[in-house]
């Protein structure tokens, strides 16, 4: 049994990924969240649910303590979201960590748009952390799985990503969490 946390439950590809890891009786989820309000009904039955701000180092590291995997799907202060986190997963001894970062962030000018972006996983690489960062292309909500990825100093590819896909890949990870270890991946739509 994994033990499992997403920081950032409420946004719309964590909800994806719920959908999927709710059905797998392997996985012991917990969902953190501002407001559990922004969860369904279904999604709020078949996951411990903790309300709480990952910029409250307190309330996190709480959070983080006994968890296998975290998986961030966060916006906005990244820099200090991503330092909270790994501080915390240091000092839990939790050490697989899955983070959504996003496409375009090594490239140069940096857009201002993708700085908190690029932090996060400077952030997260400079850790002694397992991690698996994920920038993701331009998401689409076309009802299909189908994905290719990059590593780091590769020229990323495509402009679009199914959220579903993304869910699938993001899923595949927890699943198997010695895959893709100390990676940075983009991912995209073949040929997009």
């Amino acid at each position: 049994m994994k033990n499992v946390i997403i920081l950032g439950a409420g946004g719309g590809i964590a909800k994806k990924v719920t959908e999927l890891l709710v059905a797998n009786r392997d996985v012991n989820l917990t969902l953190f969240l501002r407001s559990k309000n922004r969860l369904s009904k279904s999604e709020g039955t078949k996951a411990n649910i903790i309300e709480g701000d990952v910029l409250n180092y307190n309330q996190l590291r709480a959070a983080i303590s006994g968890q296998d995997i975290v998986y961030v799907n966060l916006a906005g202060d990244l820099e200090n979201m991503g330092t909270n986190i790994v501080k915390a997963m240091t000092e839990t001894g939790v050490k697989k960590i899955i983070a959504i970062s996003s496409i375009g962030i090594y490239e140069t000018p940096l857009k201002a748009v993708l700085k908190p972006y690029r932090k996060l996983a400077d952030i997260i690489e400079a850790s002694e952390l397992d991690y698996t960062i994920i920038r993701p292309t331009w998401f689409t909500n076309v009802n299909e799985v189908d994905y290719e990825i990059t590593y780091k100093g590769e020229a990323e590819k495509g402009s679009v990503i199914s959220q579903k896909s993304l869910a699938a890949f993001i899923t595949k990870v927890i699943e198997n969490p010695e895959d893709y270890t100390r990676s940075n991946l983009g991912i995209n739509k073949p040929n997009s």
